[in-house]
């Protein structure tokens, strides 16, 4: 897997609304910044995924002008716009924002271990 597929399948394991599916590419340190919120343990982040999941029915989320910008051997760090849309309380809703991933390479597989989200 290159870095470039790790983020793919990230993105495609948000689609699942399966924390299981999206922890099996998380570093086990993952931190995630968010507008609000920061989470620095796997329970903080699954519980803000499947809260997410359950706020936003049908939710498309996708990154949009990926830019990487800091490879090499053992990282990779990329910026995007995120989109996303879907249904709260029934009714349609979309937006986006600012995001950073950084990956790092461990025993030949990337995993992501930070992600910062801002509106």
């Amino acid at each position: 897997m290159t870095y470039q597929s790790a983020l793919t399948q990230y993105i495609e394991a948000t689609y699942t609304h399966n924390f299981e599916k999206v922890e099996q590419l998380l570093h086990p340190n993952a931190v995630y910044w968010f507008t609000n919120k920061s989470c620095t343990t796997m329970e903080e982040i699954r519980a803000f995924f499947e809260n997410a999941w359950d706020t936003i029915k049908e939710e498309v989320y996708s990154a949009k002008d990926v830019q990487w910008i800091a490879v090499d051997e053992r990282s990779a760090t990329c910026l995007y716009t995120f989109q996303y849309e879907g249904y709260m309380n029934g009714e349609f809703i979309s937006g986006s924002g600012r995001a950073t991933n950084i990956f790092v390479k461990e025993e030949g597989k990337w995993k992501l271990i930070h992600e910062h989200l801002s509106r």
